[in-house]
């Protein structure tokens, strides 16, 4: 299904006066409210292909119904929640749960959608149908060669599928690890994913990026190969300058200071990729901003002043994408509020003066600089937001058209209450 923008236009219409009045209340007391409004509405954020259906846990999932049941209609969910947002325009596709039947017609889809291919993302974390060897002990990492050889020539295959599309980069998580000590040699493992990703580096186009993912634990609990944000960027070093680190917000240990990590390999030029969501233990694939506001408000702000140091465009310059998995709520909802979550602390971190705090941190005044952080994540930016919306041609409240318009209710009528997407 489809949201135009003459619906959207007359869903904004009784909204209109009393959003004016919020925004120019909010407006007067910033004097670059322009140039703010021009980067909201430049930002985007990908919606990776396997985040439109129900997510789980171990013990259960609980489909909602009209869940998209192939690529094509994934791309139309994504269409849909750009349309309303207008901060949505890519798309991250996971082969091989979503590799595309007609080249052709899924391009032709996504211009029609408004659409491009952010990152492509390999898969040698699961087994699946008719596959020759079984990932089970790993697979860049695995003690038989010829399963490394297969997932190595799974991330070219990947790679070759991104390149017809128009994708420049290659995700690559890698499960591998440990559960029980003594299962596995630390050095060889590093050594073997080293060597496979050698070879995946040395495939990659001209003009594209790898980005290599970490993540503490999951799902082996004794040891991960790509265990922290210091082994991924050894990787990243030891292959050159086409590889980045790929920050995860839920791949770390409780209470990890990932505003720190952002602004050290900002530095060193080395972050390439990010991914949002939020967490309250591990990684818990929470929606954007529902846990720790203030982290992700703290994240955006060393990553303006790092981007800015270095003259990057914070829209193209990094790749942004939700990362998520959800059990109990309807997931286009999910992704409509983590949107609007990441876009309200991106708008907060371009308010602080970062001219001003720099002078207090240098004259080591704690309170002072506390205070020009904290100003900014207490000022109530969603009016800005909005108004970028409003400029885009998207809704005033996403999340009130989505609903008004009975979406989830039209695709079950569509696709079926049984209906069961691809992927997770």
């Amino acid at each position: 299904m489809r949201i135009d923008k003459s619906t959207v236009s007359n869903y904004n219409q009784p909204l209109l006066a009393e959003h004016t009045r919020k925004f120019e209340f909010v407006a007067a007391g910033i004097e670059n409210i322009e140039v703010i409004l021009q980067k909201l509405i430049d930002f985007q954020i990908a919606i990776p292909s396997w985040a439109l259906g129900t997510g789980g846990t171990r013990f259960g999932r609980f489909p909602n119904g009209g869940e998209p049941r192939s690529l094509g209609e994934k791309m139309e969910d994504i269409g849909l929640i750009h349309a309303l947002n207008q901060s949505s325009g890519a798309i991250s596709l996971h082969i091989p749960w979503d590799i595309p039947q007609n080249i052709n017609a899924t391009k032709e889809l996504a211009l029609e959608y408004n659409l491009r291919f952010d990152a492509v993302n390999s898969n040698t974390f699961q087994d699946q149908l008719n596959q020759q060897y079984s990932y089970k002990f790993g697979s860049l990492q695995h003690s038989n060669k010829l399963i490394r050889r297969q997932a190595i020539e799974h991330n070219i295959e990947v790679i070759d599928h991104g390149i017809q599309l128009g994708s420049k980069s290659l995700t690559v998580w890698v499960a591998d690890g440990s559960c029980f000590p003594g299962q596995l040699n630390f050095r060889h493992a590093f050594q073997n994913t080293l060597e496979g990703l050698t070879e995946i580096y040395a495939a990659l186009p001209a003009d594209w990026k790898i980005y290599i993912e970490y993540k503490a634990f999951e799902p082996n609990f004794y040891s991960t190969t790509i265990g922290d944000w210091g082994q991924s960027l050894l990787y990243a070093n030891k292959l050159g300058e086409k590889a980045y680190t790929l920050v995860d917000l839920g791949h770390h240990l409780p209470n990890t200071n990932i505003e720190q990590i952002v602004s050290l390999l900002l530095m060193e030029s080395k972050l390439g990729g990010f991914h949002f969501n939020d967490s309250k233990y591990g990684d818990d694939d929470l929606t954007v901003g529902s846990i720790k506001p203030y982290q992700l408000f703290l994240i955006f702000n060393e990553l303006i002043d790092g981007m800015d140091v270095k003259r990057m465009n914070h829209a193209t310059d990094l790749a942004w994408m939700i990362d998520a998995s959800h059990n109990v709520k309807d997931p286009l909802e999910d992704l409509l509020q983590s949107v609007e979550a990441i876009m309200i602390s991106y708008a907060q971190a371009l308010l602080v003066d970062r001219r001003e705090l720099t002078a207090n941190q240098n004259k080591n005044d704690v309170a002072i600089a506390q205070e020009i952080l904290q100003n900014a994540f207490r000022t109530d930016v969603r009016p800005l937001v909005a108004e970028a919306r409003l400029r885009s041609g998207a809704a005033l409240n996403p999340l009130d058209v989505y609903r008004k318009e009975k979406v989830r209710e039209r695709l079950i009528q569509k696709r079926g209450l049984k209906s069961l997407t691809t992927g997770l």
